[in-house]
């Protein structure tokens, strides 16, 4: 088990950072800066905190354990004069802030990015939201889920003869949460080369439209688009999730002509290399239906282990599909350290993802676990005394 260490400083060890959001896409940025060194405090409201909080499962906020690591939280009143002084404190003494309001909850605070930039030029302020800062929705709500639907996302997922599909996990928040860090990152450099500030204006919406957004390029060069194909893929065949004889699955992937070629002599199969319904790629797309009939049978005869070993052998692109559980003990998790157990107050033990991406000069690290609402209200408060005196 992996311990925390306090005194660990990462790259981003001097910038403060302002969370005053809730939920997902918030956390997911502030929790990157934080892995990396980043003073994260969340600002919380007294009695409730971050709503991710109450997002529980077996009664643990298991959500909170991983997504509020490595961070600070302080509770503020910021209906109260004393509330607002505390914060505009920190404002002052910050590099980045974090909201997730619906656009215009922080001008109704009093501050609006141009406050903001009077009270700190140089402050990055990431505003999140559903649909963006501006635009015909920027005043609706905007939930993930919405955003999976409008963006085409639920449009492709899923089999044919089902209904579109949403994923089962916070995926817009997670991937705008993501590019939230990379343009925190980016606002960053540009305030420490010219001393000036600026909005990241970031939606749910755009992050995710941008893992799709060939799919407009094709509409627009060809007039289709894509229907829902299940676990096939619509650019490359083969490619499935195959049934083994003990209940089991596989994915197999030929995305390369080469690797096409090594699964049909792996199958025994070697004429389907010259075969005028599978010589190329586009052949294979056409007739996927057909080709995975073939792999099907041939898979279907051999339990998961056999089969993998056989393609291993074979340097074959296939892999197991795994569920969370059986990864906690996957030889591949443990020997990366992809998933690290950490010391918890109430679980003993909680494992969470490894800090990600891994940098070789200077790699982020754990130094506190995801702090109880408020706990580091007093210790703020007297560094922020300390800051006035300064």
């Amino acid at each position: 088990m992996q311990q925390f260490n306090p005194e660990l400083n990462g790259p981003l060890a001097d910038v403060r950072v302002i969370d005053m959001s809730r939920l997902v896409a918030g956390n997911m940025l502030s929790v990157y800066l934080a892995d990396f060194g980043a003073d994260v405090i969340k600002v919380e409201r007294p009695g409730h905190g971050d709503d991710l909080r109450h997002w529980r499962e077996g009664g643990h906020d298991v959500y909170w354990k991983v997504y509020g690591r490595n961070k600070r939280s302080i509770a503020l009143d910021l209906k109260t004069p004393e509330g607002k002084e505390h914060l505009h404190t920190l404002i002052s003494r910050s590099q980045v802030l974090i909201e997730n309001f619906v656009p215009g909850g922080l001008e109704k605070m009093g501050l609006s990015p141009e406050r903001l930039h009077q009270i700190n030029p140089a402050l990055v302020i990431a505003r999140v939201s559903g649909w963006g800062q501006d635009g015909p929705y920027q005043h609706k709500p905007g939930f993930g889920t919405l955003v999976e639907a409008m963006s085409g996302y639920a449009h492709l997922n899923g089999f044919a003869d089902k209904p579109p599909a949403l994923p089962p996990l916070a995926m817009a928040d997670m991937v705008a949460g993501m590019y939230g860090a990379a343009g925190v990152l980016t606002a960053l450099r540009h305030a420490e080369k010219t001393g000036q500030g600026q909005v990241v204006d970031l939606s749910l919406f755009e992050p995710i439209l941008s893992l799709i957004s060939s799919e407009a390029a094709k509409v627009k060069a060809t007039g289709l688009t894509t229907m829902r194909s299940g676990n096939q893929s619509a650019h490359t065949a083969p490619r499935n999730l195959y049934l083994c004889s003990d209940g089991r699955y596989i994915a197999v992937s030929g995305s390369m002509q080469s690797m096409a070629e090594r699964i049909f002599d792996t199958i025994g199969r070697p004429e389907l290399k010259t075969h005028p319904r599978f010589v190329d790629n586009d052949a294979r797309v056409e007739n996927k239906d057909e080709l995975d009939t073939i792999l099907q049978a041939f898979i279907g005869q051999r339990d998961q282990a056999s089969n993998l070993a056989l393609f291993e052998q074979a340097a074959v692109t296939a892999g197991p599909v795994c569920s969370m559980d059986e990864l906690l003990d996957h030889p591949y998790v443990l020997g990366r350290q992809a998933l690290v157990e950490l010391p918890d107050e109430q679980l003993g033990q909680v494992p969470m993802h490894n800090i990600t991406p891994r940098l070789s000069a200077s790699p982020g690290g754990f130094r506190r676990p995801a702090p109880r609402l408020g706990e580091h209200t007093e210790q703020i408060l007297a560094e922020l005394a300390t800051l006035k005196q300064e």
